[in-house]
């Protein structure tokens, strides 16, 4: 038993010694984008789609080959009266068919074909651009977490502090119980958001580990040098503003594949209409074969036979069929152009709200900045007042909070600002990945 004991403890040192010594993997923006550019399911789909795509091209222009068929069979035959006998037979056969004229089907099935392959690669490109970007929003929120945490940290650590003076004090008659039970309770409450604030963090990088396509019991650090905590103002002066949002909206039209996907979709719905409409046209096809037979395999190419002819077909009634088969063609269409003037729209007002964004980004950033300035002087005043006795521990406590908030509220000023960037680009949609 104590042999067993021995071992169970030996083995559960060695699973925890593994688990802690595994190597951090740390991953920047630029890794991580790259990532999920390679491992996230959602590109792999649309990836699969445009290879797809591209099979259905190759049978297009196959359909201007000729079909070749090869066969080959034996036969057994017997005879009981008046005399018995049986006679094997051996034969093959060669047969080729070619389209020779169809209505213009073929050559319509063929442009929508590539048509369609141009939609699947513009769909490709556009869910490349919104898993990057969703990648960049998730792993700023990483970093922003990253900062609240630091925000409740250092607040904490601080308010410690305090309780540890006030502590004092009360030991040598300065302050009252009551100072120190309120700061015992703050004190929990930092602890408290802290907590949360780490629980925030552990579950950003979760949800961006998920995204990224990584193991989720890997061990990861979200770290970019190249994005610091804080912004150059300098930087302002470049941003685009609403008063540019004709010239803005016409080169977010010129360049964002769903836009571009929209109107090559009304071009392979016309061809699919012309394909639909090669119904009601006559088709010609070619055929040739060739076929040998025998009564022994040694005999097969005794009698040998060939064939060549043209025929020409024309579906005269099929029950309205071929009505079905347009009639459905042209509402494609409609609803093609339908959707390419709701793109439209949709990238109208993508543009408008993103500009918008960034501009009500940028304000935030300049007023929160102007808020911890003042709320961090608020507190030193309080803090001097109440060390000083002629200030109360609410006051300090209420200065404290605003000098939090006034901090917390600048950190997601910060993030808010660069992912508003990030969704202008997003928006505009001209980066190829």
């Amino acid at each position: 038993m104590r042999t067993k004991i021995t071992w169970i403890f030996f083995l559960s040192l060695l699973i925890t010694s593994a688990m802690y010594s595994q190597e951090q993997r740390v991953i920047s923006m630029e890794n991580a984008v790259a990532l999920a550019l390679q491992h996230n399911p959602t590109v792999q789909q649309s990836k699969n789609s445009v290879d797809l795509s591209s099979s259905s091209v190759l049978s297009a222009y196959g359909d201007y080959l000729p079909s070749v068929s090869a066969s080959g069979g034996f036969s057994r035959n017997g005879r009981i009266q008046p005399t018995t006998s049986v006679t094997n037979g051996y034969d093959a056969a060669f047969q080729a068919r070619l389209k020779i004229f169809d209505g213009l089907g073929r050559e319509s099935d063929l442009w929508k074909a590539i048509s369609e392959r141009q939609i699947t690669e513009q769909q490709y490109l556009r869910t490349k651009q919104t898993i990057v970007y969703q990648v960049q929003s998730s792993y700023l929120t990483v970093l922003r977490n990253e900062q609240l945490v630091k925000v409740s940290e250092e607040n904490l650590k601080r308010d410690q502090q305090q309780l540890e003076r006030i502590v004092e004090s009360n030991r040598v008659g300065a302050l009252a119980i009551g100072d120190v039970y309120r700061q015992q309770s703050q004190v929990a409450l930092d602890e408290y958001n802290l907590i949360t604030a780490k629980n925030n963090y552990d579950i950003s990088v979760a949800d961006l580990v998920e995204l990224l396509g990584l193991d989720v019991l890997g061990n990861y650090v979200i770290a970019d040098p190249t994005i610091p905590p804080d912004l150059d103002v300098n930087e302002f002066s470049s941003l685009p503003t609403p008063g540019n949002f004709t010239e803005l909206r016409e080169r977010a039209l010129g360049k964002r594949p769903d836009y571009l996907s929209a109107q090559e979709k009304i071009k392979s719905t016309r061809y699919g209409v012309r394909s639909a409409f090669s119904g009601y046209i006559p088709s010609v096809n070619a055929s040739a074969g060739y076929s040998f037979g025998g009564g022994t395999l040694e005999s097969i190419t005794t009698n040998k036979t060939w064939n060549v002819g043209v025929n020409v077909s024309w579906n005269i009634f099929d029950g309205f069929l071929r009505n079905l088969s347009y009639q459905n063609a042209k509402v494609q269409e409609r609803n093609a152009e339908i959707s390419l003037a709701q793109t439209e729209r949709t990238v109208s007002v993508d543009v408008k709200k993103a500009l918008l964004e960034v501009e009500a980004a940028r304000k935030q950033y300049e007023a929160s900045v102007k808020s911890v300035t003042s709320a961090e002087q608020d507190r030193k005043v309080a803090e001097e007042k109440y060390n000083l006795g002629s200030g109360t521990l609410i006051d300090l406590q209420v200065a404290n909070a605003n000098y939090i908030n006034a901090q917390a509220n600048k950190v997601n000023a910060v993030y808010n600002y660069i992912i508003a960037k990030y969704n202008l680009e997003y928006v505009f949609g001209a980066r190829t990945y």
